[in-house]
């Protein structure tokens, strides 16, 4: 097993989990709304739910998150995340993820809010879209590799 100070971020930046999201995973309040999208992708990237709920504002937070093991979150794109007011910020995202034998897209425009000197996520409108990726599209992944040779099953 790949020590946590060793693993890329889920999230994209080109910082290892440790340096990255993983210190918001282990307690440290994101500091931006795009911080907290970012490690709240990461922790569906490795099934954090847990930390999913605890970031997620009470007003509008489930009893309980389950996540689907099949799902396979392979990268994550800011659209747009303009400056927070200060007391809400807007962060629109994409994110590919494979799930039983198909390539989707969620896209989301997300609403923060902060609350007691935290940013909390509190609801988005999404999207979902099913892709149909060819054998030399660009890797889905974002590696820039063809498909075939990358995350093509």
């Amino acid at each position: 097993m790949t020590p946590i100070a060793r693993l890329s971020c889920p999230c994209g930046r080109d910082e290892t989990l440790e340096n990255c999201c993983g210190r918001y995973h282990q307690g440290e309040p994101a500091p931006t709304p795009e911080a907290l999208m970012r490690s709240r992708y990461s922790a569906f990237s490795l099934g954090l739910s847990d930390y999913l709920l605890a970031t997620w504002h009470p007003t509008t937070r489930p009893a309980k998150l389950a996540l689907d093991p099949n799902t396979r979150w392979k990268a994550l794109t800011i659209v747009a995340a303009e400056p927070p007011s200060t007391t809400t910020g807007y962060v629109h995202f994409r994110a590919c993820f494979y799930e039983l034998g198909h390539w989707h897209a969620l896209e989301e425009a997300s609403r923060f809010i902060d609350d007691q000197k935290r940013w909390w996520y509190v609801d988005g409108t999404p999207s979902l879209t099913r892709l149909k990726p060819r054998r030399n599209d660009p890797c889905l992944c974002g590696s820039g590799r063809k498909f075939k040779g990358c995350c093509g099953v």
